[in-house]
């Protein structure tokens, strides 16, 4: 169903593809937008046990067309060091695809706020981050998940290089 990748070569481990979605801050979330054209809107997000959570609203568009169309992908570049003298860049990247969802129970929707709060504000308290939740639920705010399906992590020949280069030296 999922096409593999061309270049294999430069295909991260599953560890080290999920590394990235752990670490890095933040995604960019291509869904199918209005009048068949791509909607890409980048997100802030966590990744736990194969799904990405993100926050929205109840309205707008990024929550119409999850309502339309629940299929999704999901992009992160890690890094992406310009390299002048090669024409190229150094980089790693994630794509993943997956099914989203509207969270509606209310233990799925404080675990994966919490998520998010822990990564983005991590010496907030508890209760400093269960405040938050009340009010943005007294708010328009919606938690998504997007279930990953298939996933994908790459990195260009210069990082691969580099990274050689690194743990020889080690």
């Amino acid at each position: 169903m999922f096409r593999e990748m061309r270049r294999k070569k430069q295909q991260l481990s599953f560890e080290e593809t999920e590394e990235i979605l752990k670490h890095a801050s933040a995604g960019v979330l291509a869904l199918a937008g209005d009048d068949g054209y791509p909607y890409a809107v980048p997100v802030s997000y966590v990744y736990e046990d194969g799904r990405i959570y993100f926050h929205g609203t109840g309205a707008g568009h990024k929550f119409d067309a999850i309502c339309r169309e629940p299929k999704a992908s999901f992009c992160v570049i890690e890094e992406d060091e310009v390299i002048p003298e090669r024409f190229t860049t150094a980089y790693s990247s994630v794509i993943a695809f997956g099914t989203t969802r509207i969270l509606e129970d209310e233990q799925e929707i404080a675990h994966a706020a919490d998520l998010l709060m822990k990564k983005y504000s991590p010496k907030e308290s508890a209760q400093a981050r269960e405040k938050e939740l009340k009010a943005g639920l007294q708010g328009s705010l919606r938690l998504f998940e997007l279930n990953v399906e298939h996933m994908t992590g790459k990195e260009g020949k210069e990082r691969k290089e580099r990274r050689a280069g690194r743990s020889e030296q080690s």
